[in-house]
């Protein structure tokens, strides 16, 4: 599994030390907030097992974010196939901080690893970004690292319920585009 750094992280794959902070994480209501329910000890095990295994038959996915100088974990950051069933197809970039981590650039800084990835390893044409039509710091993060929204392809998520993760909007960028 490539390991990708930067100047203050390391994108790795994940530890068994990480499931404990990963599950603190899905259980914040802020961290959660654009994302819909809590996660369970339980479930967020489950999702680090599928992020292991998808990464192993696909070459890339999720991998743990950890701050270089004090080897904290503090998130997730990569790339995964976009879902059936929705208007659109490729690869997605995302990205989930816990709140400590959160208006230190971590987000931007990790999410640029990525992409130099998705483009120069994986040999993606474009990367898109999904999130909450309210989820504005995401938002802010997709355009920092050169992103641009396309409306057109804005939608409802039909696996959210009636509310405000229903709206979500569309940002792309393609190989060869610098922020």
């Amino acid at each position: 599994m490539t390991e990708l750094r930067t100047d203050r992280l390391v994108l790795r794959r994940w530890r068994d030390s990480d499931l404990a902070p990963w599950a603190a994480m899905n259980a914040d209501p802020e961290v959660r907030r654009h994302l819909g329910d809590l996660l369970t000890r339980e479930q967020s095990d489950v999702s680090v097992s599928r992020f292991r295994d998808e990464f192993e038959e696909r070459g890339y996915g999720w991998w743990a974010v950890e701050v270089r100088a004090r080897g904290e974990f503090i998130g997730f950051a990569g790339l995964d196939r976009v879902e059936d069933g929705l208007p659109f197809d490729g690869v997605e970039i995302g990205w989930r901080l816990a709140r400590p981590a959160w208006g230190k650039g971590y987000a931007t800084e990790a999410a640029s690893a990525v992409l130099a990835f998705g483009f120069d390893i994986l040999g993606l044409p474009e990367i898109l970004a999904v999130t909450t039509a309210t989820n504005l710091r995401s938002q802010a993060v997709m355009r920092r690292i050169g992103m641009t929204r396309d409306p057109d392809g804005d939608f409802d998520d039909p696996t959210a319920p009636e509310g405000p993760l229903r709206p979500q909007v569309l940002h792309r960028i393609a190989r060869g585009t610098t922020a």
